[in-house]
């Protein structure tokens, strides 16, 4: 009715504004769209439909698929690039945001006299400039992503190595063997060298870096029943410890570490439980749930604020909000206990020790679709409109896989399995069939 209405109406810093507030295209300025009025309707459309074809299981799927690798041993992913390690020693790269790319083995150092056969690949880590490959002989290499497939960094353990964490930003490596924690990162000239070696008195289960630390590196390695904070300034610092309580499973994100406790029978009042612990203070913020299993998987980092998810042998996925104690939401999920977890705003993805992946609902409580494969779920990593999944089997050696010694190739059902899920939009309906 009003033209000068409509002029404000429409106006570019308004809808701009809105665009920013609703979280699109925050890294545009304002002179870089014409119509941010479209732009945002746009945006709002093409979130929809996602979310449509994540709740409807529309879209494409592929395999990852490495046939000389023999059995998968170890699966990681940043930002829509895998990293898988076998059994026979190779390292390799799926980069699943490009169809065209194929994909690279990373080479190993070779030492002077290795004719025979290479070590399994222990534990992977990928970054967004990095890759790691530990093995099983306790040798440890990086790669650069940048440069090529040489290793650009190679150390050794003595024993096995229990644990490997990368950082999520930047290069820093830390590994955990016997009783010892080793730090590697380069100095201002781009030299490796260990910037830190910790003696603890247990052995390691799990280890994380703490992320977006400025200096030098931190380190949570959770060895037995003992959490420990490994700076360089404060060495030995213990985070938690109580005898008898073995800590089975961690995750820490910038300010904190969240970890499971078993407790044991005779303690009959006080169960299973997730805590929380503040970084900086040292301090237990939190004590959270009580199930009669043991919480297997934990995932703060990846979490919305002030949220935690976590799995349990029980077979249930609980959802916390961290400014209470009970969960806000328990999925009877998965028959042999939940193995891996993730969660948005919105969803929840499990995996189980049967093999099911499993979406969620997290409002509704309810189970969107599922999908089985063979061996245990062991990595489970999704953005906006992708998902990765990888069933790694626990028996790396399997019997009667080949016919005969030198056949270099393992039956497919003892392999293991990494599956790709892309829910974009923009895919033609005869294609998009799961």
């Amino acid at each position: 009715v009003s033209r000068t209405w409509k002029v404000l109406a429409e106006d570019e810093v308004l809808w701009y504004r809105l665009c920013q507030q609703e979280g699109y295209l925050l890294d545009v300025s304002i002179s870089d769209g014409s119509c941010w009025k479209l732009a945002l309707k746009n945006c709002r459309a093409r979130e929809h439909a996602l979310k449509t074809n994540w709740k409807n299981r529309i879209g494409a799927v592929s395999q990852l698929q490495y046939e000389l690798g023999k059995v998968l041993c170890d699966v990681h992913s940043c930002e829509g690039v895998v990293i898988a390690g076998y059994s026979s020693g190779e390292v390799r790269l799926w980069d699943t945001c490009t169809w065209d790319y194929t994909a690279p083995i990373l080479e190993p150092v070779h030492g002077p006299g290795e004719a025979g056969p290479r070590p399994h690949v222990s534990f992977v880590r990928i970054n967004s400039s990095l890759a790691v490959a530990a093995y099983e002989d306790g040798t440890i290499s990086v790669w650069n992503l940048m440069f090529g497939r040489e290793p650009i960094h190679h150390y050794q353990h003595n024993q096995r190595i229990q644990a490997l964490a990368l950082a999520s930003e930047g290069a820093t490596v830390a590994t955990a063997s016997g009783f010892e924690v080793k730090v590697e990162s380069p100095d201002d000239r781009g030299f490796w060298q260990t910037t830190e070696t910790f003696e603890i008195q247990k052995l390691v289960n799990f280890l994380n870096l703490v992320p977006d630390v400025t200096g030098s590196p931190v380190t949570v390695a959770a060895a037995e029943d003992i959490v420990y904070l490994l700076k360089a300034e404060d060495p030995g610092k213990i985070l938690h410890s109580v005898y008898g309580q073995p800590v089975t499973c961690l995750d820490v994100s910038a300010h904190e570490a969240a970890f499971g406790v078993k407790t044991f029978g005779w303690l009959l009042n006080e169960p299973n439980q997730i805590l929380l612990y503040n970084l900086e203070t040292s301090q237990c913020l939190k004590k959270m749930g009580n199930a009669i299993g043991d919480f297997t998987c934990v995932n703060l980092r990846n979490s919305p604020p002030n949220m935690l998810v976590t799995g349990n042998k029980d077979r249930r996925v609980r959802v916390f909000d961290l400014r209470k104690s009970e969960s806000l939401c328990s999925l009877y999920a998965h028959q042999l206990g939940v193995s891996v977890v993730q969660m948005d705003d919105w969803k929840i993805v499990s995996g189980g020790e049967e093999g099911l992946v499993c979406v969620w609902d997290q409002r509704m409580g309810t189970k969107l679709w599922e999908m089985h494969a063979r061996h245990p779920v062991r990595h489970v990593w999704f953005n906006s409109h992708s998902l990765i999944t990888a069933n790694i089997p626990d028996e790396k050696t399997p019997r009667g896989a080949s016919i005969m010694d030198d056949d270099f190739t393992t039956h497919r059902k003892h392999r293991g399995i990494i599956y790709h899920y892309e829910f974009s939009a923009d895919q033609l309906a005869v294609e998009s069939i799961l």
